[in-house]
């Protein structure tokens, strides 16, 4: 792992693909849309002037997402927003919200390895039979475009690194099968159906507005919050368990370039990640600089170090070349510079809650 000392956020090109979706006005469906990753899509595409139908049941999501991304995109860009409050479990709910759009990105699911060991059915119900609806509703309405989001979890104990699409584990929790049965289902659907899903395996996703309360709490939020509240953060294991941990904008714009690929092929999956590999201890470290360097606080405590939770996966880190050759992927923002914009984001919040 090399060590990470400052921020950067990469000049790339990235007003190519945008200039391209704001000339060819589509209505795109996200699911999950009041969710963390949903609501980051809805923003971007409302602000690049296209029509949006978003379907939630809460389950996961937010209202107050919602309403964060109408006070950002304003009056003029929400009234192309359409929602519909149901649930990918609904088979009535999927058809109706595909009625009108071009474009799907799916991104409902219960997003926990922990809940998913504790609760394996209800993991089931909503990444499995939720995602086959998905398919099933976007293809009898003739969706051309279909993006839906897998995991890196599903590498399971496979020991590679870095991790290529081709060469996958045994899974280690319920979350990863479910993940990787939608992936078969896309084969499946491709193969006999017809109709090609492009398939996204996040690595660690973070950034604003991801839930940093409750049992199941991503890491990356939970710590930002106990820090700027002085709490002691917990490590799970030694400290040396690495993540490949990617911020949000870099995924917003793998889904935007998947939907608009020209290139269709059956089970095609991308790596989407920043391509690096961080420690727990590493990023206690960074977490804790930046908030001192940003004068949010001036000490934080010794983090306590706790057991190894079931079913994590030791090591991940991504290859993100066939990302890059097959949609022009091209990570934006590293590490350092995710966790500058998120923990800016937080301490925002933070600051303008009521007291």
């Amino acid at each position: 792992m090399n060590p990470i000392n400052q921020s950067t956020i990469v000049d790339r090109d990235v007003s190519r693909w945008r200039e391209l979706i704001q000339k060819d006005s589509r209505t795109w469906l996200v699911t999950g849309v009041a969710g963390f990753i949903g609501s980051n899509l809805l923003e971007t595409l409302l602000q690049l002037g296209q029509r949006v139908v978003g379907l939630d049941n809460f389950s996961t999501g937010f209202r107050h997402n919602l309403q964060l991304v109408e006070e950002n995109v304003g009056p003029d860009h929400w009234q192309n927003f359409q929602f519909i409050e149901g649930d990918v479990r609904r088979i009535d709910d999927c058809k109706r919200a595909v009625e009108t759009v071009d474009r799907v990105l799916h991104q409902a699911a219960i997003g926990s390895v922990p809940r998913s060991i504790a609760d394996p059915l209800f993991t089931n119900d909503n990444n499995v039979i939720g995602t086959l609806n998905m398919l099933h509703a976007a293809q009898q309405a003739g969706v051309k475009d279909f993006v839906y989001a897998s995991s890196s979890s599903v590498y399971g104990d496979s020991i590679q690194l870095p991790k290529i699409e081709s060469d996958i584990g045994n899974p280690l929790s319920p979350y990863a099968v479910s993940k990787r049965v939608a992936e078969l289902y896309s084969i499946a659907f491709a193969n006999s159906l017809d109709f090609c899903a492009t398939g996204l395996r996040y690595f660690n996703v973070f950034g604003a507005r991801q839930n940093p309360d409750g049992a199941y709490a991503a890491v990356i939020p939970k710590w930002i919050d106990a820090v700027l509240n002085g709490d002691t953060i917990t490590i799970n294991g030694d400290g040396e368990t690495s993540r490949d941990f990617c911020y949000i904008d870099n995924v917003v714009q793998a889904n935007l370039l998947a939907a608009t690929s020209p290139v269709k092929q059956a089970g095609n999956v991308f790596n989407i990640a920043a391509g690096g590999r961080c420690s727990l201890n590493e990023l206690y470290r960074l977490v804790k600089e930046i908030a001192i360097e940003k004068q949010l606080i001036k000490h934080v405590p010794a983090p306590i170090y706790a057991d190894f939770r079931k079913g994590d996966v030791r090591h991940s880190h991504a290859d993100i070349s066939r990302a890059q050759q097959g949609i022009g992927y091209s990570p934006t923002h590293d590490l350092w510079a995710g966790l500058y914009e998120t923990i800016s984001w937080y301490a925002s919040q933070k600051a303008s809650a009521p007291a």
